[in-house]
């Protein structure tokens, strides 16, 4: 077997159907596209949502909400994964080496939630004031970067 005998499987091929070309095909003088119109044209510009003149969905519909441009979101992380995973100081840096965060330039916010019997310096973004208070607590300290 070589490259010049390969051909494809029996009946994966199929023509093309030719528009346009006479009356016998049933496809012939206006090849299929109707009467008149815009699109009867091959370069029929009518775009997605286009409801013929009629206001369209997307401008009938009332809009909601507001979205910021401003990134304010926080990566959580709670005190009881704290006393799970980490040790000594905590950084961003640390928490993303340790899994609990995507990204170590995004904000991170420490949250109360579980107990914490460790000595921790956590230096992060922001604290809840539970969160703030336990580590205190727990003879660390907890630093707003």
């Amino acid at each position: 077997m070589n490259l010049s005998s390969l051909s494809p499987a029996a009946g994966s091929k199929k023509r093309p159907t030719r528009k346009g070309r006479g009356p016998g095909s049933h496809l012939g003088k206006t090849a299929g596209r109707g009467h008149k119109g815009s699109g009867q044209r091959k370069s029929s510009g009518i775009p997605a949502g286009f409801e013929g003149g009629q206001m369209p969905l997307q401008r009938r519909l009332p809009k909601r909400g507001f979205k910021s441009l401003i990134d304010n979101e926080y990566q959580i992380v709670n005190l009881d994964m704290l006393e799970q995973k980490c040790e000594g100081e905590v950084t961003p840096e640390t928490l993303q080496k340790v899994g609990l965060v995507h990204k170590a330039d995004k904000r991170v916010k420490i949250l109360g939630k579980g107990t914490l019997s460790k000595s921790l310096q956590v230096k992060v973004n922001a604290f809840s004031a539970s969160a703030k208070k336990a580590i205190e607590a727990a003879n660390g300290a907890a630093e707003v970067i």
